[in-house]
């Protein structure tokens, strides 16, 4: 062999030991990658065996009910850092999270205070007006029309138990999240056609859709936050009884 054909067979291995070796110390980047990577085209969503409970109310109690449980302050706490990062509270009601979250995200940061209920969205719109970092928005049962990696977490309070289209919803929750995009449910420990959803049967549901519960905490009387990365998306949907 000639001397520059061995300069180009050594370089030719140099360049090709670098590509295996981008490929290998990349694999785990592209692995999350994937699970935050927009969705395929959407499959036929089906419906929940389970009963749905229905909206009683935009409340959940009266707030200084709520104030004296100390509920939202545990829960923000358990998502910080909040600080920068924007929050979407899906079925957020008449806005009782809205000022500790506007608080919690900062001048940087921003909540969107999502409802299905026009009249409720313009109750909250009203009562978040002088919140500058936050914005009340429209949605629908099967879609919370958030734009795509805008958010980093996605909260649900005292409502999962009221989704009459869980999977469809979940399934569009996930082009919404921005990488290390979290979603976070607090609800009670008692059956869904009661108001509440059962931990393993909330897990199973997302976890139908590909998220995996990074970590459960008790809140009290029942209550419980529930915390949910997405991964994988799955072959198919197997719908949880």
């Amino acid at each position: 062999m000639t001397r520059r054909g061995v300069i180009a067979a050594v370089l030719g291995s140099a360049v090709a030991g670098h590509i295996v070796l981008g490929v290998v110390a990349g694999g785990a980047a592209l692995t999350a990658i994937r699970a935050y990577a927009a969705p395929p085209a959407e499959p036929v969503f089906p419906a929940p065996a389970r009963p749905v409970s229905p909206i009683v109310s935009p409340r959940w109690s009266t707030e200084r009910a709520r104030n004296d449980a100390g509920e939202a302050r545990t829960v923000i706490a358990a998502l910080a850092p909040l600080n920068g990062r924007t929050v979407a509270d899906i079925g957020a009601g008449e806005g009782y999270y809205e000022p500790p979250l506007a608080h919690a995200v900062g001048r940087k940061g921003h909540v969107i205070a999502e409802d299905i209920d026009a009249a409720t969205v313009t109750r909250l719109a009203r009562r978040v007006r002088p919140l500058a970092n936050v914005a009340a928005r429209l949605g629908r049962p099967d879609d919370a029309a958030l734009a795509p990696a805008s958010v980093d977490v996605v909260l649900m309070v005292h409502m999962y138990h009221e989704i009459g289209e869980p999977y469809a919803l979940l399934w569009r929750l996930r082009r919404s999240l921005r990488v290390g995009g979290r979603i976070a449910i607090v609800d009670a420990d008692r059956p869904s056609g009661e108001h509440g959803t059962p931990p393993q049967l909330l897990a199973c549901e997302l976890g139908a859709i590909g998220y995996a519960r990074t970590s459960s905490r008790p809140l009290g009387d029942g209550v419980y936050l529930a915390i949910f990365e997405p991964r994988a998306l799955p072959d198919t949907i197997r719908v949880c009884r």
